[in-house]
């Protein structure tokens, strides 16, 4: 039997895809098709609003965090997930900028990589929208780097970050 890895990706939108009535129904089917290349889905968080990093005029993102597994190494699970993201309309431009899909791998069985491909995200401990949903699949969760639980690093969230549970919640 071929030996997987957990990991977990970050999902988020603030534009709809073509073909989709909403960001979080194209985020769904995304998951869909990361299922569809190895990277089996096993569970996903609630979904939740949050305004952009850093904060402008451009409209509120959905986000969540999806729980999976895969027998593919940390280099080919990030280049399907962007392979996902172009399918679905991402066109990379400013950072920043308003999207149709955002998939970021957050942690790959807690390896710590820095070769053009960065574990754990750089930026993941800073994000309300990536800690309080990932909180909801792994409340034992530990920075790889740091080795800080998840619960410490919520607590030293940053208070302007806005963020709400969406209504539209199907987790």
């Amino acid at each position: 039997m071929q030996s997987t890895t957990r990991l977990f990706i970050g999902l988020g939108a603030n534009l709809t895809p073509d073909g989709y009535v909403s960001p979080q129904a194209g985020c769904e089917a995304a998951l869909g098709v990361l299922s569809d290349l190895g990277i089996d889905i096993v569970k996903c968080s609630h979904w939740y609003e949050s305004a952009p990093v850093p904060m402008s005029d451009q409209p509120w993102y959905l986000n969540a965090v999806a729980e999976a597994v895969t027998a593919h190494d940390a280099a080919t699970t990030l280049s399907f997930m962007h392979k996902v993201e172009a399918h679905f309309g991402r066109v990379r431009s400013v950072r920043n900028a308003a999207r149709v899909m955002d998939l970021d791998l957050l942690d790959f069985g807690g390896q710590i990589i820095d070769d053009g491909l960065q574990l754990p995200h750089p930026r993941m401990h800073e994000r309300a929208f990536v800690l309080l949903p990932l909180f909801e699949l792994c409340a034992d969760w530990q920075h790889p780097q740091t080795g800080i639980a998840i619960t410490e690093l919520v607590d030293q969230l940053p208070k302007d970050q806005p963020i709400r549970r969406a209504q539209t919640s199907t987790g």
